[in-house]
C-alpha cells in the first residue's frame, strides 16, 4: 500500500489494518475458525482517561486442547499516518498465552494479567521480549489469584510456537508468548538466565506448544 492509498483510508471508520494483521496471522494457524472475542470498554481505555491500554483479546480454540489467547493493542491497530512505514508497529508485538482450558470464559483471569502487563509497558516504557521472565522471589503467588494453590507463580517470555511474526504497513509485528513456570523454575532462571532455553526445551516434552497448565506441579529444570 502506498502512502497515497493509505491516506485515502483516513475517513474509513472500518479501516483497522493492524487488527487485520493480527487476525491474518492467526488464520494461518486456525483457518476459518472464529475466536471468542472479549473487548474492553471505551470508557476504561487510557485515551479516554481510564487505565486500560488494550482494545481487547481473542481466544482461539486449539484442536490440541487449549485456548490460544492474543491481545489487541500492543501494536498499532487503526489509522495512524505517523506510524506508516515505521520499523515496529507500536511496541512491535502482541502478547499470547496458551491455557490448558478449552472454555474461553475461564481465560478472563489471564486477560486481566495481560492487561496489567500492557499497562506496565505503556506507563514505564519497558517492553517484553523472548528470553525475559516476570515474577517475584520475595512473595511468589499463583499467576491466577483465584487459584492460589497453583504452583505456577511466574512467567517466561518466548516467541509464540505457532503464530509467526510479519511485516506490516506500520512495521514489524511479532507474537510473544507468556509461559507459566513454577517458583523453583523461576528462581533457577533468575540466578542463571542461560538456563531459559533448557527449561523451554524440557517443557516441550510434555507441553509441545508451551501451554500453561495451572495444575502442573512437576519442575522441568
Amino acid at each position: 500500500m502506498t502512502l497515497e492509498e493509505f491516506k485515502a483510508k483516513a475517513d474509513d471508520e472500518d479501516f483497522a489494518p493492524g487488527w487485520d494483521e493480527i487476525e491474518a496471522a492467526f488464520s494461518e494457524v486456525y483457518g476459518d475458525t472464529k475466536p471468542e472475542h472479549f473487548g474492553t470498554t471505551i470508557q476504561s481505555r487510557a485515551m479516554f482517561g481510564g487505565n486500560e491500554y488494550l482494545d481487547g483479546f481473542s481466544a482461539y480454540p486449539s484442536p490440541k486442547g487449549y485456548s490460544h489467547v492474543v491481545t489487541f493493542g500492543m501494536s498499532e491497530l487503526y489509522y495512524d499516518e505517523e506510524s506508516f512505514g515505521g520499523e515496529f508497529s507500536k511496541w512491535g508485538y502482541e502478547m499470547t498465552i496458551k491455557l490448558k482450558d478449552t472454555e474461553p470464559n475461564n481465560c478472563v483471569w489471564a486477560m486481566n494479567m495481560m492487561s496489567n502487563l500492557a499497562r506496565y509497558t505503556f506507563t514505564n516504557e519497558s517492553w517484553f521480549e523472548p528470553g525475559q521472565y516476570v515474577g517475584s522471589a520475595k512473595d511468589p503467588q499463583s499467576i491466577n489469584l483465584s487459584k492460589p494453590e497453583s504452583k505456577i507463580t511466574a512467567l517466561l517470555i518466548a516467541s509464540d510456537t505457532e503464530v509467526k511474526g510479519r511485516d506490516t504497513i506500520y512495521g514489524r509485528l511479532d507474537f510473544v508468548q507468556l509461559v507459566g513456570i513454577t517458583t523453583d523454575e523461576f528462581l533457577k532462571v533468575r540466578e542463571n538466565k542461560e538456563l531459559i532455553p533448557t527449561l523451554l526445551e524440557n517443557l516441550k516434552a510434555d507441553y509441545p506448544d508451551l501451554e500453561t497448565d495451572l495444575n502442573r506441579t512437576k519442575n522441568y529444570i
